[in-house]
């Protein structure tokens, strides 16, 4: 067994470091910039329509503040599973690894996935344009192709325990998420995203079964119930129920922490998965 301890207490503070520093680099570009940043650039559907409850100030450079800070959730999640894939790859020669602990650059690539999301849903927040918006939408499925990734690589354990098929897995989800800039203006998200998810729900369930007693279903179980309260509180701020534009309070800025959560928590019921030899 791998008796490398993770060294939790180090990534977190580390991961919370960056994510504070990132905080910072929001406040001063929203105290020194205004809203005339975003002039001449395409408005958003969602902005046409006052798809959120928050109220749009158009004159501050983040139109739409707390739904533009939250995304930082996504960011301090995705430097933990960073942390976690550093600590993996100077831990390859331990015995009975994972399929995520035997190939780190898949983390990387989850950690990498979160920021993207996180960068591109602030930059849509925060601008409320139709680009931003794009890259936004772009970042949520990078983010499913990589958890469909992880559970691909788990089920097929024997084919990619190969590091040449490996690598082939992870250069096809980056170009996946590059195909998935135009496939999204083809195909409704209202369409492909329940479909990515279903997907990975699926592959989950069917890797649980082959390995009972060394995932944790709890972790998996409360991932999901994450992603359906995040649909909740998302769905009832589109219908602007208990909405206040101008609250601190605001159920798009729940879905961002919600569903960084699930997100985070389905790549941990890979992580976490124990293998004997």
């Amino acid at each position: 067994m791998n008796t490398h301890q993770l060294p939790i207490l180090r990534i977190y503070i580390s991961a919370l470091a960056a994510t504070l520093l990132m905080w910072g680099v929001f406040f001063i570009l929203n105290s020194q910039l205004d809203g005339t940043c975003w002039d001449g650039m395409r408005v958003s559907k969602s902005a046409l329509t006052t798809e959120y409850c928050e109220l749009n100030r158009t004159e501050h450079f983040f139109h739409q503040r707390m739904n533009t800070y939250s995304n930082l959730a996504y960011f301090f999640l995705g430097m933990i599973v960073i942390g976690v894939a550093n600590f993996d790859r100077k831990n390859l020669s331990a015995s009975g690894l994972n399929v995520l602990q035997q190939f780190p650059p898949l983390s990387y690539f989850v950690g990498a996935c979160l920021v993207y999301l996180a960068m591109g849903s602030a930059f849509f927040h925060a601008s409320m344009t139709w680009v931003g918006q794009r890259v936004d939408m772009n970042g949520t499925y990078s983010v499913c192709l990589a958890l469909i990734g992880i559970a691909v690589c788990r089920r097929y354990t024997a084919t990619f325990s190969v590091w040449r098929n490996r690598w082939f897995l992870l250069s096809g989800l980056v170009v996946s998420v590059v195909i998935f800039i135009e496939l999204h203006l083809r195909i409704k998200s209202i369409v492909l995203l329940p479909l990515l998810i279903l997907i990975i729900l699926v592959l989950t369930v069917l890797n649980y079964r082959s390995n009972k007693t060394g995932f944790r279903l709890s972790i998996a179980v409360l991932g999901a119930l994450f992603m359906i309260v995040a649909d909740i509180l998302r769905t009832l701020d589109v219908k602007k129920i208990g909405c206040d534009p101008t609250s601190f309070y605001q159920g798009h800025t729940l879905w961002h922490f919600f569903t960084a959560m699930s997100v985070f928590l389905l790549y941990w019921f890979y992580r976490n998965e124990r293998v004997t030899e």
